[in-house]
């Protein structure tokens, strides 16, 4: 494995942190984290892609990194989160990019493949479904719609989420990774959702969704890994996600896996991400 190096990214007149492994001129990786998380929590492929000759970058995304934290809820739409992940693929000079994504960062990169297949080589994206196809079941399965109740809370006006999961040093917050964070990790993780605005920027995320506004057909090779076990996306969801990918497809559904899929079977994530960006080798 090669060493990871911090970095900063500017795009939309906002500063970004980073992490990067691996060479400049090899083939750009973005890498997209969800929500309680940061870029941090793909240290286990970074290094590995590096070392295989990949350019490996993740970054803490709008509203995680201190110099991207605007306050108006409305910065936090689709749009501006997916023009960030443009922004940082010319940032780093390249034209075409693989993109892999976990929970909202999954999200992002489902809409960005969608509106941007010119830029993108492959997308791999774990546990979230195409957000059509979440829409779908939103609307149809009781499943889905018990699984995602907490929208309403992370939604609530004011900043009642924002206490309850703060509250009593953070035990609903330290709670929502079910003990998958090794202990390190997590407190690193509350310490900076503690920060002035953190997590509230980071809530806004959901405070600014639109599930109404259709993202459209995936034309690009696309890979898509779900957990049975997932906590907060089901089954109707994951399976409906095929009829919007219409280019080369792959479905993996990892038995008695969860949510947290990367710090559950970080070798098997490597594995399937590696074969779908083309480099299957040992």
């Amino acid at each position: 494995m090669v060493a990871l190096e911090r970095i900063s990214l500017s795009t939309g007149g906002l500063r970004f942190d980073g992490l990067s492994a691996g060479p400049q001129s090899g083939e750009l990786i973005l890498f997209l984290h969800g929500f309680p998380q940061f870029a941090d929590s793909w240290i286990p492929i970074l290094g590995v892609m590096g070392s295989l000759g990949f350019h490996a970058v993740a970054v803490d995304q709008r509203g995680y990194s201190p110099g991207a934290r605007p306050r108006n809820i409305e910065e936090y739409r689709r749009g501006k989160l997916v023009g960030d992940v443009i922004g940082f693929a010319d940032f780093l000079g390249a034209e075409r990019f693989h993109l892999v994504g976990h929970d909202w960062g999954g999200a992002v990169a489902w809409a960005l493949a969608a509106a941007h297949p010119d830029r993108l080589r492959t997308l791999s994206v774990l546990s979230t479904p195409h957000l059509d196809a979440l829409s779908y079941a939103l609307k149809t399965d009781p499943d889905q719609q018990r699984k995602s109740a907490y929208f309403q809370l992370f939604r609530a006006p004011g900043d009642v989420a924002e206490k309850f999961l703060l509250a009593d040093d953070a035990v609903k917050l330290r709670g929502a990774y079910m003990g998958k964070l090794p202990e390190a990790a997590l407190e690193a993780n509350i310490q900076r959702l503690k920060q002035d605005g953190a997590l509230t920027a980071t809530l806004n995320w959901y405070r600014a969704m639109d599930m109404e506004s259709p993202v459209g057909d995936i034309e690009v090779p696309t890979l898509y890994i779900w957990g049975e076990h997932d906590q907060a996306l089901g089954k109707i969801a994951a399976l409906a996600t095929a009829e919007f990918c219409k280019g080369p497809y792959r479905f993996e559904a990892m038995e008695g896996r969860s949510h947290w899929l990367l710090e559950e079977s970080p070798e098997e994530i490597m594995k399937l991400v590696r074969e779908q960006i083309g480099f299957a080798g040992s």
